[in-house]
């Protein structure tokens, strides 16, 4: 499997282990993302204890881990095959016959606290007892985000306010996530990232030799592919009823945004839908959109916000596999292809495409690139007014429009989007930025030129 990126997460592990004092560091983050890559990848060359927690008996689990740290109790090790209690078996990682930092590192940790609701309460008296005064790194990983925030570094729980570390992994950047595909044009490592996301595990299932519609056709539509089912199996592991779950995703995939409209479209009572999408939510799969600025009174409305599928593939899958999911079993991978997907996919994109410049203006306003540094910067929308990206500053305004077209885009383009900054903001300090996957005609080109508040940004400019 490749590895590409994540430099930033192995810095901070890295100052982490660095430092003088005992470090307990919670890393977690969504299914798939590749936490445990990144902790192996960290501990290469550092002794160390790395434990994977299975859905097993708490009895079980103690003496899986106890087998680990007694690799490292020479003197413990001759008397007993297991730790009699977790209490025992935390505290001995104070002593273990490590050279240097104690590292240990447990991957999965939810998975023994289903087993055992008492361990972190026990950890936290070893932490308190013995291991805050030893020289140890203790790493927890969890990709159950919800058991992980509220559970366990929650403000009433047992390990609050005793992590030194805290690092939630998002799943890749565009910018990263492009090294999977170094020789794709540009418009072709924005067309596979509009559809796999940042996920590592789904970035590597694609063959960087092969173009991007032969991937779709056979690392995702074709039956016994790992993608082909990787969402209704993500959906089947992690939650119960993954019928009315997966019917939710696909009308939000299918483009109902709000509560009502997507409780219509799968068939189901608005409080029932709301209740589920809590829970996708949790779980990252989900999340709900705001216009830029929008007050923290106004997003605990449940009506303001937009209900968006947060991951590319997953929306991509949900558009574009579930409604031919029969079709595709029956093996008519091409019909699909060149019949229902092919023929929308800049529609089926253009959301991810619109995330992949959000990112361009982020990257450059860290960068100092941009005509201002922007405060906040996002989607916004009123009425039937919607504007792609809006960064603001004060009165300054910088309005972009983003186009996952075919062909180059116009003048046309341009002068709807300064009609709306003109009428909706006409007091602003205004600079507009055009997106086009295929570039632009001529004459628009040429007004870039002499305007210095109009930029131009291709699918080149995106992906350098």
């Amino acid at each position: 499997m490749r590895f590409i990126g994540r430099k930033r997460e192995l810095a901070f592990l890295e100052d982490c282990y660095g430092q003088d004092s005992a470090q307990l560091v919670v890393v977690y983050g969504r299914r798939r993302v590749g936490k445990t890559e990144v902790l192996r990848r960290f501990c290469e060359g550092k002794p160390s204890v790395f434990f994977s927690c299975s859905q097993e008996t708490d009895a079980i689990t103690l003496r899986s881990f106890s087998r680990r740290l007694l690799v490292h109790d020479p003197v413990a090790s001759r008397l007993v095959c297991s730790y009699s209690t977790w209490e025992a078996a935390f505290e001995s990682i104070a002593t273990l016959d490590i050279s240097g930092r104690k590292l240990v590192v447990i991957d999965e940790f939810p998975n023994a606290c289903q087993a055992n609701r008492a361990l972190p309460s026990i950890l936290q008296n070893a932490w308190d007892a013995t291991l805050s005064r030893a020289d140890v790194m203790l790493v927890l990983c969890g990709s159950s985000v919800s058991f992980m925030e509220g559970e366990l570094l929650g403000q009433r729980n047992p390990l609050y306010g005793r992590a030194t570390g805290i690092w939630k992994m998002e799943p890749l950047g565009f910018e990263e996530a492009a090294g999977f595909f170094p020789d794709y044009s540009p418009q072709e490592r924005l067309e596979a990232y509009a559809i796999l996301g940042g996920v590592p595990q789904y970035l590597n299932q694609f063959d960087p030799a092969a173009s991007v519609g032969e991937n779709v056709r056979e690392r995702i539509l074709s039956r016994g592919s790992a993608l082909h089912s990787e969402a209704d199996f993500l959906i089947r592991q992690e939650l119960r009823e993954p019928a009315v779950y997966n019917t939710l995703l696909g009308a939000i995939a299918a483009g109902e945004t709000k509560l009502n409209g997507i409780s219509q479209k799968a068939l189901v009572d608005n409080r029932v839908a709301s209740s589920y999408l809590v829970r996708l939510l949790g779980m990252g799969l989900v999340e709900r959109e705001f216009p830029v600025e929008t007050h923290e009174k106004e997003r605990a409305k449940a009506q303001r916000g937009l209900y968006r599928v947060s991951d590319n593939f997953l929306r991509f899958w949900y558009a574009a596999v579930l409604p031919s999911l029969s079709e595709l079993d029956a093996g008519d991978v091409d019909g699909v292809w060149n019949h229902v997907v092919e023929p929308r996919l800049n529609d089926i994109l253009s959301e991810g495409f619109e995330d992949e410049c959000r990112q361009w203006v982020r990257r450059r306003n860290i960068a100092g690139d941009l005509p201002f540094r922007y405060v906040s910067m996002g989607r916004w929308w009123q009425g039937p007014d919607e504007i792609d990206i809006m960064a603001i500053a004060g009165s300054s305004l910088m309005l972009g429009e983003c186009k996952f077209w075919r062909k180059p885009i116009g003048p046309a383009v341009l002068a709807e989007l300064s009609e709306k900054g003109t009428r909706l903001f006409p007091t602003a300090e205004r600079w507009s930025v055009l997106f086009a996957k295929e570039g632009f005609e001529e004459a628009l080109a040429r007004r870039a030129e002499p305007d210095g508040r109009l930029l131009l940004v291709d699918a080149a400019a995106i992906a350098e």
